[in-house]
């Protein structure tokens, strides 16, 4: 099973599970409470909308404990002075991996908190759970060749732009290497 909490300097990455989606889409004023921190005024970011959501929670309901981790993460700002812990971004993947342990990651920064490297804390954070697996050997990703932040923020995480997909989009790609299991001595 993968893990499901990861930590950066920074974030705390929580893997998504049933109870926190359905209360993200049908009780959103508890959501905040059950995840613990506070929310960015513009949430949710991105491509992180409601069908998302549903479709993060459908996936997470059909596939059991198996599919836990395999979905949606939300990036927690850990507090910092006055600032409470904060939700301030969304990442993940689009399922385990295939057969050839390749695995599509895709990621958004609430507008309040970008231009803070938050993204790529986020991206590195995801990359890491990946190879904690021992499954993932490549990561895919998408973004549009308008958005050059994203692309930054890929480069930076080792991933190579590869070309675009059928739809316009950049496509990026990097190698998972399985991480290094210590033994106890």
């Amino acid at each position: 099973m993968i893990p499901l909490i990861t930590h950066t300097p920074r974030l705390l990455i929580l893997a998504a599970s049933r109870a926190l989606l359905t209360a993200e889409l049908h009780k959103p004023q508890y959501f905040p409470t059950l995840l613990g921190a506070a929310l960015p005024t513009d949430w949710p970011p991105g491509e992180y909308d409601r069908d998302a959501m549903e479709y993060f929670l459908e996936k997470l309901t059909a596939g059991g404990r198996d599919a836990a981790g395999w979905y949606n993460w939300y990036a927690l700002r850990k507090a910092e002075g006055d600032i409470p812990r904060t939700l301030v971004g969304t990442g993940g993947f689009m399922g385990p991996p295939d057969a050839a342990g390749v695995v599509e990651l895709g990621y958004s920064i609430a507008a309040d908190w970008r231009g803070q490297g938050l993204g790529s804390e986020l991206v590195a954070g995801l990359v890491h759970q990946a190879a904690a697996t021992g499954l993932v050997h490549q990561l895919v990703a998408h973004t549009p060749p308008e958005n050059l932040t994203s692309q930054k923020v890929l480069l930076r995480n080792g991933f190579a732009s590869v070309g675009t997909d059928v739809n316009g989009r950049l496509r990026f790609e990097r190698s998972v290497e399985p991480a290094v299991v210590e033994q106890p001595a």
